[in-house]
């Protein structure tokens, strides 16, 4: 890996509250704010934008959006201003070229998967940022791909940061008192962590094919929280070291994992 590359990062965003705790979690996060070099701007994919087709923030300052309910106050006056970047958003559809991308100039902006973690690695939220949604149409094979095409921008200084949580089932989670992850839960988070350097043919990749593990199903429902972590894998030249620099599952269901390559 050269010096000038940009890692590429998963972070398990879990609950939108990390926003304004300090915990194993965020201060996991903060680290890799300090410790990492700067890059000049970031990519980020996050599970709450699942789009039918893709697009990508092209406006100079987007929005903080606050895509949750039931939360204190201080959440909800909590923003998140960093800069827009049209000039990487088209960048962004010449790299992807032949898939369609569609470049969104008011619509979106920054939802609490993205700047929910980014606050605690840049809180000086003063790095130019781009949000690349996530195609529901399109199987897990294609993510991966997706990622391997993203990887170029490592070489520019970029980052890629992907947010989601690979264990994510909110109708299993002990919300109150008891905590223990669930069997099945540990199981398939432990499959993950197996499975991150795995190199092979794209459609035979364990993780593309994560459903097949017998946990899998109940580990993800829906497929939005788990497809971020392919693009970070797909970013991989397969020589990187790839570390997770925080872990644990939290209410019983819900996994805090994160990934990093390089």
């Amino acid at each position: 890996m050269t010096s000038s590359r940009m890692p590429a990062l998963f972070l398990g965003h879990g609950s939108p509250m990390n926003v304004l705790e300090d915990n194993v979690y965020t201060r996991a996060w903060r680290h890799l704010g300090e410790t990492l070099p700067r890059p000049k701007a970031i990519v980020v994919v996050s599970a709450h934008w699942f789009t039918r087709g893709t697009g990508v923030t092209a406006m100079e300052t987007p929005k903080t959006i606050h895509d949750f309910g039931g939360f204190p106050q201080a959440l909800y006056d909590t923003h998140y201003p960093a800069p827009g970047s049209p000039a990487l958003a088209q960048q962004l559809v010449e790299l992807l070229a032949p898939i369609p991308v569609a470049l969104d100039k008011e619509a979106w902006g920054f939802d609490h998967g993205s700047w929910g973690v980014l606050i605690k690695m840049y809180p000086n939220a003063d790095i130019p940022m781009v949000q690349l949604s996530i195609d529901s149409n399109k199987p897990a094979a294609w993510h991966l791909e997706m990622g391997r095409k993203l990887a170029t921008l490592r070489d520019q200084g970029i980052m890629l940061v992907a947010s989601g949580n690979v264990v994510h089932n909110l109708r299993t989670a002990r919300w109150h008192g008891e905590s223990t992850p669930y069997p099945w839960a540990t199981s398939f988070n432990d499959y993950v962590k197996a499975n991150l350097n795995w190199q092979g043919p794209t459609e035979e990749h364990p993780l593309v094919n994560y459903l097949d593990h017998e946990g899998g199903s109940l580990s993800n429902p829906t497929a939005e929280h788990f497809l971020p972590l392919l693009y970070v894998l797909g970013a991989w030249d397969g020589q990187e070291p790839i570390t997770t620099p925080v872990d644990g599952i939290e209410m019983g269901s819900l996994s805090m994992l994160s990934v990093q390559v390089g």
